[in-house]
């Protein structure tokens, strides 16, 4: 793989199905992960086959599906686990087992009740355990982002030796700043031994809304894979958003990363994930959100209507958006008018323009928004007749 590319790891079959009310049937995983391999994901999580019947079933039409991806299945440091992924993968034409442990002191204490040292046994037999039946193995360091660097570079080492392939390095309470994210990246690339001749990968959830930030300094520092969702759906406020990483790389070309995302898919996709889990993004979501190339105020609106760029870093259409809306509200001025009113067939004189404008502001203040029909209407009231005819 080029040092200047990104690995784009979806979890969205697997992180994203554990939110609350987000359960998706077998079905309805095999459509989105389809989706997903024809937007050009490089690793499709497709589940947690341990965890139930369904999900085991699921991973395992996923892999037979899937004709480019890699399909992952994401285990605990437990034998069964990984014996039961491996069952699931098994048709998977580039199988991969996702296994780990929790490396901080919170997780070492509390959760497992051990040490530093049989942790990085427990880490390095299920590796190695792994190994056994793929090629392709990732390791998780679960909550990493709040484990000490240097205890973190030895369990890394270890499990390298063991046969990981890819390391998994998760701000899994998304607590990191994104300069103490990509100065940890940092620290494991200049301190881990063989870790060139692994991938590392970068996992952030989005608690202080900083999962997107994490992740751009994390491969900014080295990594090379980052773990995302369509959406950024995921576990509690969700995990780094796929479109927003992918955009933003591809609008920041100095950074010299690419992905092999076609995104002129993202809309669409963005939208069959929110109807298969009826989990609906906010109107102000980066990327796809509905108002994401909207424009209302009435500056902004006669910009855009003049050079589309002086408001707009991304073309919609590269997200697969058809165009920009000129949304008109009582902020939109005469150039907004005048623009959608000839969208609708009314090409208007500037004497028409201003006679109707007070109108248009009257009505506008009374409604949250001035919609096609409300146009027609205004014309009609005034006299003014269609100029040309939209068939």
């Amino acid at each position: 793989m080029s040092k200047n590319r990104v690995q784009i790891f979806d979890t969205t079959l697997r992180d994203g199905e554990q939110v609350p009310g987000c359960k998706l049937n077998t079905e309805q995983k095999l459509v989105i992960a389809k989706r997903l391999d024809l937007l050009g994901v490089d690793v499709i999580e497709a589940g947690f086959p341990i965890s139930s019947p369904g999900d085991f079933t699921s991973v395992e039409e996923i892999s037979k599906l899937v004709k480019n991806a890699i399909v992952c299945g994401l285990t605990r440091a437990h034998k069964k686990d990984i014996e039961v992924a491996a069952q699931a993968l098994k048709y998977a034409k580039r199988p991969r087992i996702h296994t780990g442990i929790g490396t901080s002191e919170s997780h070492i204490k509390y959760k497992f009740n051990s040490t530093q040292d049989k942790i990085i046994e427990r880490a390095f037999e299920a590796t190695a355990y792994a190994k056994k039946f793929v090629e392709d193995v990732e390791f998780y360091a679960e909550d990493a982002g709040r484990t000490d660097n240097e205890y973190l570079a030895r369990v890394l080492e270890k499990v390298i030796k063991a046969g990981a392939t890819v390391l998994n390095i998760p701000d899994t309470t998304g607590y990191c700043l994104p300069d103490e994210y990509g100065a940890k990246i940092k620290y494991l690339k200049e301190n881990v031994k063989g870790i060139d001749n692994v991938i590392i990968s970068c996992h952030c959830h989005n608690d202080l809304g900083l999962a997107t930030a994490n992740a751009i300094a994390g491969i900014q520092n080295g990594a090379r894979q980052i773990e995302c969702t369509i959406n950024g759906i995921g576990e509690r406020a969700g995990n780094t958003a796929l479109e927003e990483v992918v955009m933003i790389m591809k609008q920041h070309p100095y950074l010299n990363l690419d992905t092999n995302i076609n995104t002129k898919l993202l809309y669409d996709t963005s939208l069959l994930v929110q109807r298969s889990m009826g989990m609906i993004v906010q109107p102000n979501k980066a990327v796809i959100g509905e108002n994401a190339f909207a424009h209302s105020s009435g500056i902004h609106q006669d910009g855009v209507i003049k050079n589309r760029e002086t408001y707009e870093i991304m073309n919609p259409e590269d997200v697969g958006v058809t165009e920009s809306s000129i949304v008109l509200t009582a902020r939109s001025g005469r150039a907004a008018l005048a623009y959608r009113a000839k969208n609708v067939g009314y090409d208007l004189t500037k004497i028409q323009l201003d006679d109707i404008y007070p109108q248009f502001l009257k009505f506008a203040d009374f409604h949250k928004e001035v919609n096609d029909s409300d146009i027609h209407h205004l014309m009609e009231l005034n006299h003014i007749h269609k100029t040309n005819i939209h068939i």
